[in-house]
């Protein structure tokens, strides 16, 4: 008999796990980072204990990841969202050699750390701080994710955090082969892991570079200035159609 499924009280209302997202769609940005500082900001955010290292793809170089994902249909309703994320390693783990870094990283393994986490809806915005522990803020967005070109705007309390463009890049094969990511996620110190399971990609397209990066005067646009992005996208993507589904997390510490 299969255990019965777990659920959380969010607003008045009954989320059953895992949620679904039945339509959503993105478009993200990679760029290399400063290691040393992008540690300095997950350890800000953590309890000092163990937090996930940063995946170096390069002496003094790791990956931040800038997306914006527009959820369709889903169990948490429609909402606009902006996620900045770090490729890190399991802190539990030795740390990864070069050559496993970069094969992690082309071969779309490696872990992510939710950092920031804007959004526009209150329900998604309880449901992610009280769930699973995302670093979700409220935020007004203005997007495009019809035209070839994709763009992105995000600002909160009247201060502009980012302004992304993502030019288009070749399509690839959809992919309705389940691969499952594990997101860590840090709030008021305490450390998760989430078992997200992409289900299905269509129209999906990337590239290297194709991005054009604004950064305001929001906190977040001054934190990402001091990670030392790189001049220019490592790479680019965007996802026409993606369906995924997030269980329970994992408490870490």
């Amino acid at each position: 008999m299969a255990p019965a499924a777990s659920t959380h009280e969010v607003l008045g209302s009954t989320v059953t796990m895992p949620v679904e997202i039945r339509h959503a769609r993105c478009f993200v940005a990679g760029f290399t980072a400063d290691s040393d500082a992008v540690a300095r900001a997950i350890e800000s955010s953590g309890n000092g204990a163990a937090t996930p290292r940063p995946l170096r793809i390069r002496p003094g170089r790791t990956m931040c990841m800038i997306v914006f994902v527009d959820y369709v249909d889903g169990d948490l309703g429609p909402y606009n969202e902006f996620g900045v994320c770090f490729l890190v390693e399991d802190p539990s783990r030795p740390p990864a050699s070069r050559i496993r870094a970069l094969r992690s990283l082309i071969g779309g393994d490696a872990r992510a750390l939710i950092h920031r986490l804007p959004v526009d809806g209150d329900f998604t915005l309880a449901a992610g701080r009280g769930i699973w522990g995302f670093p979700k803020t409220l935020a007004e967005f203005d997007t495009d994710h019809d035209s070839p070109t994709r763009h992105g705007r995000v600002v909160a309390d009247d201060q502009l955090i980012v302004d992304l463009t993502v030019r288009p890049g070749i399509r690839v094969p959809d992919n309705t082969k389940d691969a499952v990511l594990n997101a860590y996620s840090q709030l008021d110190g305490v450390l998760r892991v989430t078992p997200w399971k992409l289900t299905s990609t269509a129209g999906t397209r990337t590239r290297i570079g194709g991005a054009e990066l604004v950064l305001g005067d929001h906190p977040i646009a001054e934190e990402l200035r001091s990670l030392k992005l790189g001049r220019h996208a490592l790479m680019t993507s965007s996802v026409d159609r993606l369906t995924m589904t997030f269980e329970d997390p994992t408490v870490l510490g």
